[in-house]
């Protein structure tokens, strides 16, 4: 039977996944809010 807790223990993350998770997080990417509120700020002007 697999001793789940023993196992988590021994767990590393991949490489990969973590310059995945750099990339992704690391990059400005335009929201939907952003491109309301700049849709809002110029019909103000």
């Amino acid at each position: 039977m697999i001793d789940f807790e023993e196992e988590l223990k021994k767990y590393e993350m991949s490489m990969e996944i973590d310059d995945a998770e750099d990339a992704i997080y690391n990059r400005d990417l335009t929201d939907l809010m952003d491109i309301l509120q700049e849709m809002l700020r110029e019909s103000r002007n």
